[in-house]
């Protein structure tokens, strides 16, 4: 379905701002207007920018941030998977995953093929890294012959065929966001949660699916370093989710230390496919498999085992087969970077913290992430850590590996790893608890 474009009555874009300036409560059609007449250059950037920071201050009900949300997938087109069927024509239901982002977050790639396996339909639009978060695309895109861009008739032959997609949103997609989020990002509104809400719901309603699961990162290398407000962002997000017919529930999760051993392009792709062949760190195994239970519940798939089918094998034949349709060979071997750096133990002891950020700032500035949409990132590059929480280590043992091209970035990544590492004396314990809570 294409854009539907606004008929309704105009306003005036300063009486607009006014009315969410002094806390009063825009209309279904000023908020319907305003979005359309901002994604068509009718609205200048310093009124829409004097609107954002007045819902940054004043906030929104339920009911405005439904109909801005609503107004957003309005300015594009909205995908529609309900003739989706499998070869025999059998009809599939669809489920999909939504991440704020952390660092080492490669769970998307064992999950898609996961949630197929239980035949259940995993249309995966994802995006590119920025800063120190990773891309879903950038660690694909790592694999020899992978591509991102499929056209909307290849995105719903392999999801009849294969099951799974993960591939790259079009640009038909909410529209509105990619010029709101623009603006928000150089007018200190990015944090409001109305807009933050609005931005991501748009998009995953416009995608279509059934059901929808969020991740909700929680700590130092996620978005929302506060629990109780990425409580309030999940719990806005999943009434978006409902008040527009899609089954959602939203999952809070620890960003406090990085997932897995893995942050970069290649290595997560390596330690993904560790997972589907049954092995893998430990939480990365727990987090993708309590993420296909709630993806397969809320599908209406029930009694499911995702353990088990990551054990046997099931789900890396799902992922073979989604890589080579879009042109990836499985068998490939990955890049390797040129030059690597060992960072050492300092003391004896229990690892009892590893800073999220501080190792997605390393690893980005050792060329796995960019500072601009347009840079190019480096797929061999990234840090390798060697201990997990809780770990006993010594003095002077390797910690983590640094890898990268160009070995003049080692330095910068040593400095964001400065204080990163608490080692406490033996017998200590780390606060660790991977799942905070669950909404729905």
């Amino acid at each position: 379905m294409g854009a539907t474009p606004y008929a309704g009555p105009s306003f005036d874009a300063v009486d607009i701002i006014r009315t969410k300036r002094d806390r009063g409560t825009l209309s279904a059609d000023q908020i319907a207007w305003t979005i359309d007449a901002y994604t068509r250059g009718t609205i200048a950037d310093e009124q829409m920018a004097a609107l954002n920071m007045a819902i940054l201050l004043n906030g929104m009900d339920r009911a405005e941030i439904s109909q801005w949300t609503a107004a957003m997938i309005a300015s594009g087109e909205r995908m529609e998977f309900s003739g989706l069927r499998t070869p025999a024509g059998a009809a599939m239901a669809t489920t999909d995953k939504h991440s704020t982002g952390g660092v080492g977050d490669k769970i998307t790639l064992p999950l898609a093929p996961l949630v197929a396996v239980f035949g259940v339909a995993v249309p995966q639009l994802s995006g590119r890294g920025l800063g120190h978060t990773g891309g879903t695309l950038d660690k694909l895109e790592s694999i020899p012959g992978w591509r991102a861009n499929l056209s909307n008739e290849e995105m719903m032959r392999q999801l009849s065929e294969v099951g799974a997609v993960i591939c790259a949103a079009g640009a038909g997609l909410a529209p509105a966001d990619k010029k709101l989020y623009a603006l928000r990002d150089v007018t200190g509104t990015v944090e409001a949660i109305p807009l933050i809400a609005s931005s991501i719901m748009s998009k995953k309603i416009a995608e279509g699916t059934g059901a929808l699961v969020l991740d909700v990162k929680v700590g130092s290398g996620a978005f929302m370093k506060d629990l109780e407000m990425a409580r309030e962002l999940a719990r806005t997000m999943v009434a978006l989710g409902k008040d527009a017919g899609v089954n959602t529930v939203a999952l809070l999760t620890d960003m406090s230390t990085p997932l897995g051993l893995t942050a970069g392009n290649a290595i997560e792709v390596e330690e993904s496919v560790e997972v589907l062949a049954g092995g893998g760190p430990q939480d990365v195994v727990e987090l993708t498999v309590k993420l296909a239970e709630a993806m397969l519940e809320a599908a209406g798939v029930h009694g499911a085992d995702p353990a088990a089918a990551l054990k046997d094998g099931r789900a890396m034949d799902v992922w073979r087969r989604m890589i080579s349709a879009q042109g990836g060979d499985p068998d490939a071997a990955l890049p390797v970077a040129r030059e690597s750096e060992t960072v050492y133990a300092p003391a004896d002891g229990v690892l009892v913290g590893l800073d999220a950020m501080a190792v997605g700032v390393a690893a980005w500035r050792l060329g796995a992430g960019r500072a601009r949409k347009e840079d190019v990132v480096q797929a061999g590059a990234g840090v390798r850590m060697h201990a997990k929480l809780g770990a006993l280590v010594r003095a002077g043992e390797p910690l983590m590996t640094l890898l990268t091209d160009t070995p003049e970035k080692f330095a910068r990544a040593r400095e964001a790893l400065e204080g990163a590492v608490t080692i406490a004396p033996e017998g200590s314990r780390p606060a660790s608890k991977l799942i905070l809570d669950r909404i729905a």
